[in-house]
């Protein structure tokens, strides 16, 4: 499994890039939400990848952050009749906290807008992603309008790479308090997750 790249852009294209890694380059498929983040070409950069293997072709796609590559993950691994390709538009119609916050509050119309979503996708998308998304979802949502405290943002962070991993809502949760009481408040999002794991295991 290749996880990450890490080297120096050659050149950007709103659906790829290639990135050249000790004098190789890799083609990355891309959404455009991280086309936006891309440095200029020429420049260093570290590019979160996910590897899809198919009969006739192995495929990269990169992600410039962690919660756009969870969101990709989720849905090609969770709502039946979503590819990469799909995912890909859907990262780059609309904002993962925003996707997040549709799912959450059933919000069918703004997710059959996406190109490549029709209205029976949406409602799919919502109906078996809403259990993974649900009250965090809705939560993210609200923090991005209003802004959380520094503490319950790192909480939610914590909670939604959980559920991107496959923990339901409600275990995620408990799970995440009882690592952050364990740990102490300057516990990071990552200390948390990984505390939660090795619980899990």
């Amino acid at each position: 499994m290749i996880t990450f790249l890490q080297g120096k852009l050659v050149e950007a294209l709103p659906t790829q890039a290639v990135v050249d890694v000790n004098g190789i380059g890799y083609e990355v498929l891309i959404p455009l939400s991280s086309f936006d983040k891309l440095p200029l070409p020429g420049q260093p950069l570290k590019m979160l990848t996910q590897l899809v293997v198919r009969e006739d072709a192995h495929l990269l796609y990169g992600f410039m952050t962690e919660a756009e590559r969870n969101l990709f993950r989720m849905l090609t691994h969770t709502v039946s009749g979503i590819g990469p390709k799909t995912a890909l538009n859907i990262l780059s119609g609309i904002s993962v906290t925003a996707f997040r916050g549709a799912v959450a509050g059933g919000d069918v119309k703004a997710l059959s807008q996406i190109s490549g979503v029709g209205k029976k996708t949406a409602e799919r998308i919502v109906v078996e992603l809403r259990d993974k998304v649900g009250v965090a979802g809705a939560l993210e949502a609200a923090s991005a309008k209003h802004g959380l405290a520094p503490n319950d943002q790192k909480l939610n962070d914590a909670v939604l790479a959980l559920m991107a991993l496959g923990f339901k809502q409600a275990e995620a949760h408990d799970s995440v308090r009882a690592a952050q009481a364990m740990l102490g408040p300057e516990a990071t999002v990552e200390d948390l997750v990984r505390a939660c794991l090795k619980k899990g295991k």
